[in-house]
């Protein structure tokens, strides 16, 4: 089913391998690895993306999606949409990777009731708390790597014995100050089009919505991000969710983490925790001992 599905932003799978317990997928080799190591990996294996190329590797991740659950003959939620799952190939174009969660969505269900699986931070509220899994549970998390592609930060920041922040917290209490624009990465200094960074923030709102249904199609955004179409009206019912002495604590958290990707960089290998074994571990995991990068040189 998966070498079935063939489309410009899906990792292509060629075949597989089995002898005795060893189970191989074969797919395409993708020069830059995946998002995250890109972003907010190990310093030595980020890429300098400027605003142009996270604005195509975005597009690119919305319209993988978008052939996924409305233009494939097999309806498809993939269900564990986060930047290691989103490859980089030699023209840094995205390709969505790692189907091992992967549900298909009947048309004659309105949704599918399953155990829940999947990486906690990019998990839609319906589906992390009631197994309420559609299509608009991808949408959500692609709303959470938008917002990773716009500030350079992963959305989970593990800190030893304190809580995690998220990202989209932040967001939205920037959101309710008008601040939004201090979401964006420091690296891009002033090199980007204030409009399409807003209108990418915009969307990354609306799809991480906590009611599903306002929730737009992937076919809409990648209308939105294209320019096609405007961003429908973001509500602001979500800032509530974070009280004010999260608040205060998160603002001297963000503003005193300077370079972004630093206090992240565990999260690309290790992004649990896990509810489901299916895929318990990143597709591409970064192992900096591993011998092709010890004998790279």
């Amino acid at each position: 089913m998966i070498s079935a599905l063939q489309h410009p932003h899906l990792v292509k799978l060629y075949g597989c391998c089995i002898e005795g317990n060893q189970l191989l997928l074969v797919y395409e080799y993708m020069e830059n690895n995946c998002l995250a190591r890109a972003l907010f990996g190990p310093e030595e294996f980020r890429l300098k993306l400027n605003w142009p190329t996270r604005r195509k590797i975005c597009i690119g991740i919305a319209r993988g999606l978008a052939f996924l659950h409305e233009e494939s003959r097999l309806k498809i939620v993939h269900r564990d949409i986060k930047a290691t799952n989103v490859l980089l190939d030699k023209d840094l174009n995205a390709k969505i990777s790692d189907f091992g969660l992967a549900k298909l969505d009947e048309e004659d269900n309105t949704h599918i009731s399953t155990k829940i699986a999947g990486t906690y931070g990019y998990m839609a509220p319906e589906y992390a708390m009631r197994g309420y899994l559609t299509d608009k549970a991808d949408v959500y998390s692609f709303g959470v790597v938008a917002l990773e592609i716009v500030s350079g930060r992963s959305n989970t920041s593990y800190r030893p014995k304190e809580e995690s922040f998220y990202l989209l917290d932040w967001a939205l209490v920037l959101k309710e100050e008008g601040k939004l624009m201090e979401l964006v990465d420091p690296r891009l200094g002033s090199e980007y089009k204030k409009d399409e960074v807003m209108t990418m923030i915009n969307v990354a709102l609306l799809c991480t919505n906590s009611a599903s249904v306002l929730r737009p199609s992937m076919s809409m955004i990648v209308s939105i991000l294209e320019g096609k179409s405007l961003v429908p009206e973001v509500g602001s019912d979500q800032s509530d969710l974070v009280d004010e002495m999260k608040r205060k604590t998160m603002k001297m958290y963000f503003k005193d983490t300077a370079e972004p990707g630093i206090s992240e960089s565990q999260s690309v290998s290790i992004d649990g925790p896990w509810t489901d074994t299916s895929s318990a571990a990143d597709l591409y995991p970064i192992s900096l001992e591993s011998d092709y990068l010890v004998n790279r040189n």
